[in-house]
């Protein structure tokens, strides 16, 4: 009965909403179109050299995301400023197919395959000591930009980036901290977003949480992650407030408290930007959440081909 519940009702309710939040069904479907055409033509975007001694840059991606890697990739090498060493992080979607594509448009990068993180999972988080962890894994892909990424031996410190993202202008500040990196690095949300409670965050972590923290380029320590406490974390927020899509954000906020950091300055790296930022290209970095998901299936990203 919940079932069919949800097919005659609920669903067709998200449904209409989300169309009326982006201007009707007729604009959503011009919208999704706009994104079709996005995947499209990824495909003709011209190859990006990956250095093995450049700059590293993770992305957690796959089958759904990789042409999104892909744009966000190009724009952030259109400014002769640094070379970078792409990391590309398997969300579990990968295949010889898409491990052919990386090899001749990105050549050069790595791709950490589920084998390899596989093993990183087991030498680091093993199942029998993080099962809760393990199980968010399996159904909530946002966490393993802290259990995949941070469990990859290498690098100390590692600059995740989101792929719906595209850089305008030269990201000073983030290829400072990548030369460099000595605190924790974050964008600023437009709104926060943590799906639970301040108050509890902040009993669990022990200190005070910064406000409107956004993970869409997050720069941490591997070895400075305490997986005793993520573990504790997460399967206390969900047990007392429930699930959020936001647990990663969450999380990543909890670990990162009150420290000092480097924190990307929001009139520099938008998130959510107007049509008018969209349309002007104002500011180093688009992050193109919520209603400006339209701005950048339908204009944006041609910009770059």
């Amino acid at each position: 009965m919940q079932s069919l519940i949800n097919f005659l009702y609920r669903n067709p309710r998200s449904q209409l909403q989300k169309f009326r939040r982006f201007g009707g069904y007729l604009n959503y479907r011009s919208m999704m179109n706009g994104r079709r055409e996005m995947e499209r033509r990824s495909v003709e975007l011209p190859p990006v050299i990956s250095h093995a001694d450049g700059l590293p840059v993770y992305f957690l991606t796959g089958k759904n995301y990789l042409y999104q890697t892909l744009y966000c990739i190009q724009s952030l090498t259109k400014f002769p400023a640094a070379s970078f060493k792409f990391i590309l992080v398997d969300d579990g979607s990968f295949n010889t197919e898409l491990i052919a594509r990386v090899a001749k448009q990105l050549p050069g990068a790595q791709v950490i395959t589920q084998a390899h993180i596989g093993q990183n999972l087991q030498k680091n988080l093993p199942e029998a000591r993080y099962p809760y962890l393990h199980k968010k894994r399996a159904v909530y892909p946002h966490i393993k930009k802290l259990t995949d990424v941070h469990t990859i031996p290498g690098d100390d410190w590692k600059l995740v980036l989101d792929s719906d993202m595209l850089f305008w202008h030269k990201p000073a500040e983030l290829i400072n901290w990548l030369n460099n990196p000595q605190q924790p690095l974050h964008m600023v949300d437009c709104t926060e977003a943590y799906g639970y409670s301040q108050q509890l965050m902040e009993q669990l972590a022990g200190s005070s949480i910064k406000p409107l923290l956004n993970v869409g380029a997050i720069g941490l320590k591997s070895a400075g992650i305490n997986w005793d406490k993520l573990e504790n974390w997460a399967k206390t927020l969900e047990e007392q407030e429930g699930t959020s899509y936001y647990l990663e954000q969450a999380l990543s906020a909890m670990l990162i408290g009150n420290a000092d950091a480097t924190v990307l300055k929001a009139g520099d790296y938008i998130v959510n930007p107007t049509p008018d930022q969209i349309k002007t290209q104002t500011g180093v970095l688009h992050h193109y959440v919520d209603l400006s998901k339209e701005g950048y299936f339908k204009h944006a990203w041609k910009h770059f081909l």
